[in-house]
């Protein structure tokens, strides 16, 4: 098995696809909020909430709703800052992912990245990571 990393390069690479990996298992959690409402436990994150309130027409009140799932449509996100940040969120952690996979082929395949190639994918890390954490674009949490 050939590789066009150094050793540096592979813990590199390795290092990559953990932190892309935990970027994305965050970004698919609910739980960046959490809280209590109607004496019940609630949580949420950019797309998906556990334990919801509800309006049953039927008793004429409020009941919550003790599931997890995603919003029913981008625009049921309830604010346009989450939806905004759902969208950088979501692309961040689609380039981290993207470079993380690139470097780890790199470990198997020579001269698939070079040195310049390196450098490039790192800056689009350092980007990726700025948004998956909702630092770039001026969204903030």
């Amino acid at each position: 098995m050939a590789s066009s990393l150094t050793c540096a390069g592979v813990i590199w690479a390795f290092l990559s696809f953990l932190c892309a990996a935990a970027s994305c298992v965050g970004f698919f959690m609910p739980y960046w909020l959490l809280g209590s409402q109607l004496e019940k436990s609630v949580s949420f994150g950019t797309f998906r909430r556990c334990s919801y309130p509800v309006r049953d027409e039927n008793l004429q009140t409020t009941v919550m709703v003790e599931q997890c799932g995603r919003y029913a449509s981008f625009q049921a996100i309830p604010s346009a800052e989450w939806r905004i940040c759902t969208v950088v969120t979501g692309l961040g952690c689609g380039l981290l992912l993207l470079v993380a996979l690139t470097a780890l082929m790199g470990c198997c395949v020579s001269e698939l990245i070079s040195r310049t190639v390196g450098r490039v994918a790192g800056g689009i890390q350092f980007l990726g990571g700025k948004w998956s954490c909702g630092e770039g674009m001026g969204v903030s949490r």
